[in-house]
């Protein structure tokens, strides 16, 4: 791995240690678009990440190989296939469950970075590994396990859905409390949760959701 991934990649996946004080060190502002395909399954999800200003400045600096103070074509796409390699094993922070189950998603065909009004753009689409049916109760999230990124969906319309599939199902946005978690969850969320998030894999007990119910 070359430095620039290196940094990169430590940016969007560090396990620094956290403490029950810590905070996210990086910000996104998402949207999650869930398409239903005309089979009655899942079609496909497409994720838009616009990421802040101090992160996304960091990410020019170290891959802005000529230093024109820009990010071409080529330092664009190096740029994608570093995160789309890195977030492999973290299900690339999207994450769905079927009536309770978790369901794996496949790598994305489609993967993209752009940079605009000093901000990283990253957007991509990605697929359930298996076909998923619409029906039961359905719940996508876009997350970070570890806690370091923040992934904020600014307005309820930030998560939508889109298809016939979809029109008999009834869907909400549930945006937990973080004071309601922890209170409801003491006996779980451990020293262990604190110091390595990702390894309890209870970070998603605070991430936004779309629930579905068809």
């Amino acid at each position: 791995m070359t430095r620039r991934s290196s940094i990169l990649l430590a940016g969007l996946l560090a396990l620094t240690p956290l403490s029950a004080s810590a905070h996210p060190h990086i910000f996104a502002e998402a949207r999650l678009e869930v398409i239903a395909g005309t089979d009655g399954n899942v079609s496909e999800l497409r994720n838009v990440w616009r990421f802040d200003d101090i992160f996304s400045s960091s990410v020019l600096m170290d891959f802005d190989t000529n230093t024109d103070l820009k990010l071409d074509h080529d330092e664009l796409q190096e740029i994608a296939k570093t995160i789309r390699e890195s977030l492999g094993d973290y299900g690339y922070f999207t994450f769905i469950t079927s009536n309770g189950a978790a369901v794996p998603v496949g790598k994305p065909d489609t993967f993209n970075v752009d940079f605009k009004d000093n901000q990283l753009l990253v957007f991509f689409t990605i697929k359930p590994e298996k076909p998923l049916a619409i029906k039961g109760n359905l719940s996508f999230g876009v997350h970070d396990p570890t806690l370091y990124t923040a992934i904020d969906f600014s307005t309820d319309e930030a998560m939508a859905v889109e298809g016939d599939g979809f029109k008999s199902c009834k869907h909400k946005v549930v945006r937990p409390d973080p004071d309601e978690v922890i209170a409801q969850n003491q006996s779980n969320l451990t020293e262990a949760f604190f110091n390595d998030p990702a390894g309890t894999d209870k970070g998603k007990l605070f991430a936004t959701r779309l629930e579905l119910t068809c």
